[in-house]
């Protein structure tokens, strides 16, 4: 409650003009039930938009979803002079949780059939989630768990819901996808992109965050050509795409990241992909 009463304080201080309101919008935060997550989630809510916080407990999901919700009603107490603004955040400000097991494709792709068959738009996709440094282990398809959560769960749901961001970007308003990578995949390799190499948990991690920034330069060039509106981003949302960003400024991926035949290597890599390909058809 002291936080909330903090947040409203500044908020009351600070210039609203940040962020445009976002009223009607659709986003999706995987992994948005803590951290940066919960936070993006809380922020795109307070924007207007509708979030569905998507993650593996539910447990920590809901609780994720009724905090959210009391912050706002918080906020609405204080905005009464707005009457207008109180409207926004009682009937539009809107967050709920759905199941998603990223280390199982297959929850991939119930997540995602769940979600088409509500006929919902889709502004913005936030693969925010991932593992770091877990004991060695395997997803239920066989591959390390780094390497599985982290990328190919979200390459997976990415390539599942393009054709929903596509129709619901424009010109004027593109739809974004947002990848969160980290400073550890300076420290990945692409001789590393080995079936035998990605079992060992200790490199797992980096190859998986490298391999987040090779797919999103190489998913920007694929929507660039075919002239589709989604912008693919790394790090953090602010108007551009394709580009790799670090505390909201421009900045310089590893330099192997920038390799686009390893870009392509990676999208058509057969130890990984020919089983997320057949996945791709079969939803």
């Amino acid at each position: 409650l002291d936080r909330c009463y903090r947040e409203i304080f500044l908020f009351l201080l600070l210039p609203r003009t940040v962020f445009p309101k976002q009223i009607g919008r659709v986003a999706i935060v995987t992994g948005g039930a803590k951290g940066m997550g919960y936070e993006t989630a809380r922020h795109l809510t307070s924007l207007g938009m509708h979030v569905v916080i998507a993650g593996n407990s539910e447990e920590e999901g809901l609780a994720a979803v009724r905090k959210i919700r009391e912050e706002n009603i918080y906020m609405c107490a204080i905005l009464i002079y707005d009457l207008f603004y109180l409207f926004i955040y009682l009937y539009f400000f809107t967050v709920e949780f759905q199941f998603l097991d990223l280390s199982s494709l297959k929850s991939v792709r119930q997540f995602v059939r769940m979600f088409k068959d509500r006929k919902l738009p889709l502004h913005i996709l936030v693969n925010n989630a991932g593992v770091m440094l877990v004991p060695e282990r395997q997803t239920e398809d066989g591959f390390e768990l780094h390497f599985g959560l982290n990328y190919l769960g979200h390459f997976l749901l990415t390539n599942l819901l393009l054709d929903t961001l596509k129709q619901s970007g424009s010109h004027d308003s593109c739809a974004r996808v947002v990848t969160v990578s980290s400073a550890t995949h300076y420290v990945g390799l692409s001789a590393m992109f080995d079936p035998q190499v990605l079992l060992l948990c200790s490199w797992g991690s980096a190859q998986s965050k490298l391999a987040l920034v090779l797919f999103s330069y190489h998913l920007q060039q694929k929507l660039t050509a075919g002239g589709s509106h989604p912008a693919q981003l790394v790090k953090r949302p602010v108007g551009v795409g394709g580009c790799y960003l670090y505390n909201g400024q421009r900045a310089q991926s590893s330099i192997i990241s920038y390799d686009e035949d390893l870009q392509a290597q990676l999208w058509s890599f057969d130890f990984s992909l020919s089983w997320v390909d057949m996945t791709l058809k079969s939803c």
